[in-house]
């Protein structure tokens, strides 16, 4: 059951717009909640043999050549050193490649897995397929629908927090005011020219004291 349903969600990778059956989105099926959860680790195991393989494709085909099948140059190329090199690169993608047949028991699917889904899912570590509810049961036995769909092709893109940027107003509000100087040394200049009086007037004043209490000196001696 879970060979056909992997099958049908790796296939509708590739859309023949012309074919009737054709799905309307790519990379997506539509089934029961639970047939979904119990697919997805499935699918997730084939995802992993397909990035596994991808090294030893990439080592391999430095040592591969363009030349066709039967060719005199492909035959040179069969019967040298070169062969041998690719021969034992390609053998672990190989392995790989056999494992997911043996699952999937479908060329194309395979084909599909390795050339196309591999590559997309290169720069992730994990989650390549998600599960999404539907509001709507299915008719017959009510049972909770899911879509699951490969990741990477709708993904919505989450709003980036920006940092609150000031306006030109508020950044002259909140600048220090500039301190009125002019204002500031007046009050200071009365200050001193107070304090310059007060030290006048106070020899001033016990000079006059001393004349006084001199002046009752002299008549209580009379």
């Amino acid at each position: 059951m879970f060979r056909n349903m992997a099958v049908s969600l790796i296939k509708t990778v590739r859309i023949d717009e012309e074919a009737e059956n054709a799905p309307k989105v790519s990379g997506r099926i539509t089934t029961t909640v639970q047939k979904a959860k119990e697919l997805r680790p499935f699918m997730e195991k084939l995802i992993t043999l397909g990035k596994k393989a991808q090294p030893h494709l990439e080592n391999a085909a430095q040592y591969a050549t363009d030349a066709d099948k039967n060719s005199s140059e492909w035959k040179t190329w069969r019967e040298s050193e070169q062969w041998n090199q690719w021969n034992q690169a390609m053998a672990p993608a190989l392995t790989y490649r056999r494992r997911a047949f043996a699952d999937l028991r479908d060329n194309e699917a395979v084909d599909i897995l390795f050339n196309e889904l591999s590559e997309r899912f290169e720069e992730r570590t994990g989650g390549y397929t998600r599960i999404v509810r539907l509001a709507t049961v299915r008719l017959g036995d009510a049972g909770e629908q899911a879509i699951i769909e490969f990741v990477g092709e709708r993904d919505r893109v989450k709003p980036t927090k920006r940092s609150a940027t000031l306006d030109s107003d508020t950044e002259t509000a909140t600048e220090e005011a500039p301190v009125d100087e002019t204002a500031s040394e007046e009050p200071a200049a009365e200050t001193e020219a107070e304090e310059t009086a007060a030290a006048d007037e106070a020899p001033e004043a016990s000079a006059e004291a001393a004349d006084e209490s001199s002046e009752d000196d002299e008549k209580k001696d009379a």
